[in-house]
Parts: C-alpha cells; sequence; structure tokens
C-alpha cells in the first residue's frame, strides 16, 4: 500500500512490521520522529512490545543489549551526540554477537551546536564491529530496515541503518509500505542463537584473558567476512517477496564512464540528474552510490570503478588530520589493484549544507581538469565571509 510518509516513520512503520518486542530510545533530534512513532504504538496496541524510557543514549544501547541477550527481537535510534554517549556499548554488542538492529540519523557534532546532516557521527563508530547500511531515499529506508534484521539476525551481528537528517528523515515522500503476511513470509519469528535462560545459567561478556582474547576478536571478523554472503541471501529473499533489491554498492551509468562520483546518501539523487545533463553533452560520468559501509565491499568496489580513470567522492564527513573518510576507504580498497584509478576527495555539504546540482557539476569539472589529486581533501563551497569567528591558524 502506498503512503506518504516522513523518513522516520518509514522506520518507524518497518519496526512495526518486523515484530520487535523491546525497544529503547532517548530523543534526540532528528531522530525523535521514529521513537515517538513508535511509542504510541505500543501505547495504543499497535505493537504487542516494551518500550523502555531511559535517562540518556548509554542506558538505551544498555537496555537493548540486556534484551537482545534474554533472546528477543530489538531496536532503538538515535542521532550525532546521542551515539556518541553510546560509543562504549556498541562494542559491547557487536563484540556479544547480538542482532540489534539500530536507525542512526546522520547529524552534525558540536560545537558549534548543529542539529543538521553530516556523516561524522556514524563513520566515527566504524571501528566497533557494526554492519553499516547507508539509504537514498524514503522506500530504501523501510526496507533497509527490514532488511537489517534478517541479515543481523543471521550473522548474529548489529546492524546500523544510517539517514540523512532532514533531507529524508523529515521529508514527506511517497512510500510502499507492505502487508503484514508479507513481512512474515520475508521474516520470521526471531530464533536466538544466544538467550540467557533461568533454568540453563550461564554468564555473558565475562572476563576474556589474554589467551582467548584475539580468537574472540578474530571470530567477529570471520563473521564481518561473511557478511556480503549473508546480505546477498537476505536480498534474495527480500526481493523474491517485495519485487527490489539495491546491492552492497550501486552504479549509475558506470559501465564506460571516465570519471565516477562515489558518494552516500541523498545526495546520490541529485548526482543521478547531474549526470543525466552531463552525458547529453557528451561527458562520459556516472555515479556509485556507497550503501555499505561496513563492512566495506572493497572486491565489488574495484569491479564496478576500477576501469574508470578517475574517482571523485563526495564526503559529507571528515576525519581531522586525514581528510574524507569515504574517499580514504575508497584508495585503501585499490590500493592492492595493479592499475587503479586516482581517487580525488571532495568535502561538501558539513553541517546540513546544500549539495547542490552545481556542488557536483564543479566537483566533475575540478576532477576532470585536475591532472592528479590534491595532496588534501578539496573543500567545496566555502565562505569565509559566513563564519566571522573562525580562523586559520
Amino acid at each position: 500500500m502506498k503512503e506518504v510518509v516522513e523518513g522516520s516513520h518509514a522506520v518507524s512503520e518497518a519496526v512495526r512490521l518486523a515484530r520487535v518486542q523491546v525497544m529503547s530510545a532517548y530523543p534526540i533530534t532528528p531522530q525523535t520522529h521514529i521513537v515517538e512513532a513508535l511509542s504510541e504504538y505500543c501505547a495504543d496496541g499497535r505493537m504487542a512490545a516494551r518500550f523502555i524510557c531511559v535517562e540518556s543514549e548509554h542506558s538505551a544501547m544498555a537496555a537493548v543489549i540486556g534484551a537482545a541477550s534474554g533472546g528477543v527481537r530489538t531496536f532503538t535510534a538515535t542521532s550525532s551526540h546521542g551515539l556518541a554517549l553510546m560509543h562504549e556499548l556498541l562494542h559491547w554488542a557487536s563484540a556479544a554477537r547480538l542482532p540489534i538492529v539500530m536507525a542512526e540519523v546522520n547529524r552534525a557534532l558540536g560545537p558549534g551546536w548543529n542539529i543538521w546532516m553530516d556523516q561524522t557521527d556514524s563513520l566515527a563508530q566504524r571501528d566497533t564491529g557494526w554492519i553499516q547500511l547507508y539509504c537514498e531515499d524514503g522506500q530504501e529506508v523501510l526496507d533497509t530496515t527490514l532488511l537489517a534484521f534478517r541479515l543481523a539476525e543471521s550473522a548474529s551481528l548489529p546492524v546500523m541503518v544510517v539517514l540523512d537528517a532532514f533531507f529524508l528523515s523529515h521529508t514527506y515522500e511517497p512510500v510502499d509500505i507492505p502487508d503484514q503476511a508479507s513481512v512474515d513470509r520475508f521474516l520470521p519469528a526471531f530464533q536466538p542463537r544466544i538467550q540467557l535462560d533461568t533454568q540453563d545459567p550461564f554468564a555473558l561478556s565475562q572476563m576474556a584473558p589474554p589467551g582467548c582474547y584475539m580468537e574472540m576478536r578474530h571470530d567477529i571478523e570471520a563473521g564481518m567476512r561473511r557478511i556480503p554472503e549473508h546480505y546477498t541471501a537476505a536480498e534474495e529473499a527480500f526481493a523474491s517477496v517485495f519485487g527490489r533489491r539495491y546491492g552492497m554498492l550501486e552504479a549509475y551509468r558506470c559501465e564506460d564512464a571516465d570519471i565516477i562520483l562515489a558518494m552516500a546518501g541523498t545526495a546520490v539523487s541529485t548526482s543521478r540528474q547531474v549526470v543525466d545533463d552531463l552525458r547529453e553533452r557528451g561527458e562520459k560520468v556516472g555515479v556509485l552510490k556507497l550503501r555499505m559501509f561496513r563492512p566495506f565491499p572493497a572486491a565489488l568496489l574495484a569491479s564496478l570503478a576500477g576501469d574508470a580513470r578517475k574517482i571523485a567522492v563526495l564526503d559529507r564527513n571528515f576525519c581531522f588530520g586525514v581528510g574524507g573518510i569515504f574517499a580514504q576507504e575508497i584508495r585503501a580498497a585499490l590500493y592492492l589493484m595493479d592499475s587503479r584509478p586516482p581517487v580525488y576527495s571532495y568535502i561538501a555539504g558539513l553541517g546540513g549544507r546544500d549539495v547542490t546540482p552545481e556542488t557536483i557539476e564543479e566537483i566533475y569539472v575540478r576532477t576532470k581538469q585536475s591532472e592528479r589529486p590534491a595532496p588534501e581533501s578539496v573543500w567545496i563551497g566555502l565562505d569565509p565571509a559566513a563564519c566571522p569567528v573562525c580562523r586559520t591558524d
């Protein structure tokens, strides 16, 4: 059934349809609409679930860790500083191999205080052992949330579903909301691999001495390496029921492209239009949509983008002293190729600033006209007059 819904509520609808049993969250803009709707579903009986109100995001993650250890399907959501406050417990969730699903609405970190779009919050958690999936539109948000539960439960690892603040979370668009019977065919009742049982007591997350700690971490890495096959199986099952699939990466008009524009999130939609316009002018350009970030699908990236002459990466994030995070990951993924395209790194759209067609075309033109990448990331759209208190040391 098609409905016009907010991006945040596309998450809420998917969680309802997934028959989640325990949720816990602390409100933080721009994630709040997700859990507001879910609390209403629990209150009015649309969900047979427990919603646990807590005093912080750290406690929210602790609550779903406890619930997942008890063998129930769990969910939470957060943004920005809320995600940062969860950081310690993100490691506990993944190392315990708990299939928690979390919606993470990309929002800038302070100071200065900013509630708008920026990918740095989720990318700062890239080493915590969570699978990360980035979404482009409302339909993808709903579908990815459903897919995340099946993926998490088959791989015994937590999944972060990432969506842009406001550009997606607060934008209304038509979304196909499936019926409960169809979702039940795709996502059967949760059969926990780990479940606390008072009749068969055991302890979780105990002391790990030097004699076994490395092996535990190696086991998590082995699980991460198997994610592509788990993902492919889950997406095939999803497509058989709903007729849609997305892939770990998506290439648009990249087959003969000399220059490929790579990015994640809502900017991909704008880039498709820019690519179509440039193609009409005879330019050989394509877009590579980065959907799965952890684990990073390096082999797939090389197969889709390795024949290009240049790759231009638009990062709505930044690692101080290093540069754009997606650009660094792509460079590393291509490093072992005998012949690899140079990777050009651009920073744009931080803190909710618009990424317009003109922004993307400027990136394309700069890349085409440059013989080699700049040694540091190039910032697009800076206006020194916009911040009179800023200075360059």
